[in-house]
């Protein structure tokens, strides 16, 4: 299996044909993607500026994945750390992990970030590098004010789930309270904001930017609740 740095320096080969580059960062994506492939690809293309016609701008290919580089590599010095200090608690006798597990590590099922595998519009919005930033600090048993995912100290917003409420982040939609039921509740992604739109860039134009004639922007903003029929719904707070 090839690596992530091989693969770096074929989306850097300005003499490949733009397809291969563009899958050389999707294997990038593969191997790291602190989102989850999806919605760090959905991250990527607003962050880079990623033209629907990757024709109309190659460069953005090359700023998508030294952004995931850089993030990658501040994760690979917290995995050195935590691994070091594990070894010094064995060492000591404390096998038994006493701080927070490492967040590279934690399953996606019954994540409290489900909400970024089944729609990649909702994710954090910060760049990867801040990201992984705010996970070691946490990881180091920093006390961050707001989302641990992403800072937002806004209220909670309530998603309905028929039977009670979950309580998510308002700017990521990371769950901050599950519903009192204890049961997982999925969230899945607006109607036109799905992953098949995504990986063609619809939300994008040969600019760089974002369209606006395309739902993402909207889902990417919008904290789901679920209605009888199924179907998801904008549940507002104290409602």
């Amino acid at each position: 299996m090839t690596s992530f740095l091989t693969h770096r320096r074929l989306v850097h080969d300005g003499g490949l044909p733009v397809h291969l580059r563009h899958a050389a960062l999707r294997t990038c994506l593969a191997r790291f993607a602190p989102y989850g492939l999806r919605a760090t690809y959905h991250h990527l293309t607003l962050s880079a500026r990623m033209p629907r016609r990757l024709e109309a701008d190659p460069p953005a290919l090359v700023r998508a994945v030294e952004e995931l580089h850089e993030a990658r590599v501040l994760r690979l010095a917290q995995s050195e750390r935590y691994a070091a200090r594990r070894r010094a608690e064995k060492g000591a006798g404390r096998r038994a992990v006493t701080g927070p597990p490492a967040w590279w590590e934690a399953s996606w099922w019954d994540s409290p970030n489900d909400a970024w595998l089944h729609d990649p519009t909702c994710h954090p919005p910060l760049t990867l590098p801040e990201y992984v930033r705010r996970q070691g600090a946490l990881l180091d048993g920093a006390a961050l004010a707001g989302c641990p995912a992403c800072g937002d100290e806004r209220p909670a917003a309530l998603r309905s789930t028929g039977h009670g409420f979950v309580e998510a982040c308002r700017a990521c939609a990371r769950v901050l309270r599950p519903c009192p039921c204890g049961r997982r509740h999925r969230v899945d992604p607006v109607a036109g904001a799905g992953w098949a739109g995504v990986r063609r860039r619809d939300h994008m134009t040969d600019a760089g930017t974002p369209n606006p004639h395309w739902p993402g922007p909207a889902a990417a903003s919008s904290l789901l609740g679920r209605r009888a029929d199924g179907r998801l719904r904008l549940c507002e707070p104290g409602r």
